[in-house]
């Protein structure tokens, strides 16, 4: 995905919690793994809201209704890079991506998204790194000023070619430094 803190990998988990657990134990998860990860996203979003982001939502078992409900404003907000970095830990496995190698088609939808990015006025977006990946770092080479009003426009406009894998939250977030 653009964002890299797959926070949103959040979806309290970029899957449900049903297959969070099952890719932290290697196998199908036990009703005690699933309400384990459901009390973790819980306590996460709690501790969003009590960083000062009280409209956080709350976590639901699908990652793209979460994502969705995610108002980009609230990534925007200035609250919000803090109260992700004091509350990042309470995530499942501390927010870190539940697989270390990307699929294949969530490498194809980054690619088309970049290519759509591109096509509407960023000419020197690049490809997405071999995780699929776009970085702060890779857009300030290629010399694209992330507070342009147009690269939130853009983004918004280029989420539809990603088929789900990058959600306009995803891109608010990542604008906002997340």
């Amino acid at each position: 995905m653009i964002v890299a803190v797959s926070l949103l990998a959040v979806g309290c988990g970029s899957s449900s919690p049903s297959t969070s657990a099952a890719a932290t134990s290697g196998g199908q998860p036990t009703q005690a793994k699933i309400q384990q990860v459901q009390q973790e996203v819980v306590a996460f979003a709690d501790c969003m809201r009590s960083h000062r982001v009280s409209n956080f939502p709350d976590p639901t078992t699908s990652p793209h209704e979460f994502k969705e409900s995610l108002d980009p404003n609230t990534a925007h907000s200035p609250a919000f890079a803090s109260a992700l970095s004091a509350c990042g830990h309470l995530l499942p496995r501390g927010g870190q991506t539940q697989s270390p190698a990307p699929s294949r088609a969530r490498i194809a939808a980054a690619l088309a998204f970049a290519r759509c990015i591109r096509s509407h006025g960023f000419p020197s977006l690049p490809d997405p790194d071999s995780n699929g990946d776009i970085t702060h770092e890779m857009l300030a080479n290629a010399g694209i000023d992330l507070h342009q009003p147009a690269v939130m426009r853009v983004g918004d406009a280029c989420v539809s070619v990603t088929h789900g894998f990058i959600t306009r939250a995803d891109v608010a977030r990542f604008v906002a430094g997340g």
